[in-house]
């Protein structure tokens, strides 16, 4: 097959080809990394389906001399592209072998996720990171090759634009793979930094938790709980549990995501325990030790507390260290700054 691999095959190296979201995954399986299995599309997938009817013209077109300052121009445009690509079918080899894929995930139509990997994505500068998509608890053949032209439309949203056009890339073609991978049904989930990413000391875990998918979190709808462990002694230097009001779970229709209200018992009660919250730092220094570098990672803990890594990429916001004695500050306002209220991908 030579538009898709499977994740465990991938390394750093792959990152071109197959986006660095995909190919930092492979990383984390190759390190023994509790990893869902899945698989993911190479970068020329898109340039097959670019090349297929003149779409890559067409778009190209849409896009030639585009004002950045006008920014309903740039809405517009934008629009325009999205509307190109959601139009176009997949090329039919690549169809075939994500259908091929899929099939091999599990009997029946199995959730996935479906993440953009776009080449640069998930790298140590990737000041970008964030503004492409992400689709959850997706099922079905139809529904993962719909997912995948989703994420492919992301790159012309209209911040991937103007990010493009800030950093002089906006006259190259943008390429981007995509990552499918085994759906874990989260009871917990959040995010973890190896270090504290405000104050940039080393010796702590920031980790933010809520109940459910990450999707409340990052789309701002809750606060999560908020820990810094000590990698040393292991002791919670601070933990501030919040009113985590809503949570998004599995549609009981079978396909997609729901947003529901927490439970009264829940909303105020602790989402980690202290021997979970053990197993995260230890986690994070695995982690860390694989990369060689600080990494934000995304985990989820299933419905039978098993522990799965989500996704990692560098942390890329590390200001110099503050001193030992200084008073940790809450990586929270970092995490909504950084990712913003989209599908965190």
């Amino acid at each position: 097959m030579s538009h898709t691999r499977e994740l465990h095959e991938l390394r750093g190296a792959d990152a071109d080809a197959f986006g660095g979201k995909s190919a930092s995954l492979g990383e984390l399986l190759a390190g023994g990394i509790p990893v869902p299995g899945g698989f993911a599309l190479a970068t020329s997938a898109f340039e097959a389906f670019l090349a297929a009817d003149g779409l890559g013209e067409r778009i190209a077109a849409a896009l030639d001399g585009l004002d950045m300052h006008d920014t309903r121009a740039v809405h517009a445009a934008a629009d325009a592209c999205a509307r190109l690509v959601c139009a176009a079918e997949l090329p039919a080899d690549v169809r075939a072998e994500i259908a091929t894929r899929y099939a091999a995930l599990g009997d029946g139509d199995p959730p996935v996720a479906v993440r953009s990997s776009a080449r640069g994505e998930d790298s140590a500068d990737a000041t970008f990171a964030g503004q492409q998509e992400t689709y959850l608890w997706v099922r079905g053949t139809d529904a993962v090759c719909g997912a995948v032209r989703d994420c492919w439309a992301s790159l012309y949203s209209a911040p991937a634009i103007t990010y493009r056009a800030k950093v002089g890339d906006a006259g190259d073609t943008p390429a981007m793979g995509v990552t499918i991978q085994a759906m874990v049904e989260a009871a917990v989930s959040g995010v973890l930094f190896t270090c504290n990413p405000v104050s940039g000391d080393p010796s702590l875990v920031a980790v933010n938790a809520s109940w459910g998918l990450g999707l409340a979190v990052v789309g701002g709808e809750v606060t999560p709980d908020d820990f810094l462990v000590s990698k040393v002694t292991g002791e919670i230097v601070r933990s501030a549990v919040n009113d985590k009001h809503v949570e998004h779970v599995p549609d009981p229709s079978g396909g997609g995501t729901i947003e529901r209200a927490v439970d009264d018992e829940r909303r105020m009660a602790p989402s980690l325990d202290e021997d979970q919250l053990r197993e995260l730092v230890a986690l994070a220094k695995t982690v860390q030790k694989h990369f060689g570098s600080h990494q934000d990672v995304e985990w989820a803990l299933d419905q039978d507390g098993a522990l799965h890594v989500l996704q990692a990429r560098p942390v890329t916001t590390l200001e110099e260290p503050a001193p030992a004695q200084e008073k940790p500050v809450s990586a929270m306002s970092l995490l909504m700054g950084t990712f913003g209220a989209g599908n965190r991908s």
